[in-house]
């Protein structure tokens, strides 16, 4: 499944309400933490069809970061049921995302 753009506007439909487990990824264009982090997380979406990847430009949807508490980038955010389950701050490795991932499932 190809990662989701996300916006202010479309986060509800996208995040909120989808029926699987959500993996949202702020990131933002000059963060180069987010550049090294970006291929792994285009991976989790290629490989995991059962987990809807989603990004969120934080340049652009500021008002997101804020209302999820994002004060670091990269930063993984882990939903379910319209919930917030999980988070990871900071580059993290394949399988220590797709580890959090299973727990949620």
């Amino acid at each position: 499944m190809a990662v989701v753009q996300v916006t202010v506007d479309t986060f509800q439909q996208e995040v909120l309400e989808a029926e699987q487990v959500v993996l949202v990824d702020f990131w933002a264009d000059w963060c180069g933490p987010c550049k090294m982090l970006g291929p792994i997380v285009d991976q989790i979406a290629d490989q995991h069809t059962d987990v809807k990847v989603c990004k969120v430009n934080i340049d652009q949807n500021a008002s997101l970061a804020i209302d999820y508490r994002v004060m670091n980038i990269p930063n993984l955010i882990v939903f379910k049921n319209g919930e917030q389950v999980d988070q990871l701050i900071g580059v993290h490795s394949k399988d220590d995302i797709e580890a959090v991932l299973a727990a949620h499932k």
